[in-house]
């Protein structure tokens, strides 16, 4: 099971709009989901711990090492929206089988 943060600069549009662009990649993937949210960074820095994976835009990765070294999957993207680019950073890394239901 995995929990998972979408973040952008605010938490308002940018993040709604990546956190829904994860929701389909994961249904479409097949995997074991319980929740995806969105916060802004100032609040994602704080709480990515909680998290299993963090999708952050590529400008804001470098605020995430300290998740990243207690296992947390934090991943950039260049376009935030692109539910390829998505698809495929999951696919990658092998989260998509790590996560299968």
């Amino acid at each position: 099971m995995a929990t998972i943060l979408a973040a952008c600069a605010n938490g308002a549009g940018s993040s709604l709009l990546m956190k829904m662009a994860v929701e389909k990649v994961v249904k479409e993937l097949n995997m074991n989901v319980t929740k995806v949210t969105h916060s802004p960074i100032s609040e994602a820095k704080s709480i990515a711990t909680q998290f299993e994976m963090v999708f952050v835009p590529n400008t804001f990765l470098n605020m995430f090492e300290g998740a990243i070294k207690k296992g947390v999957h934090v991943i950039g993207l260049r376009n935030v929206m692109s539910a390829a680019e998505i698809k495929e950073k999951i696919i990658a890394e092998g989260l998509d089988k790590k996560f299968a239901k």
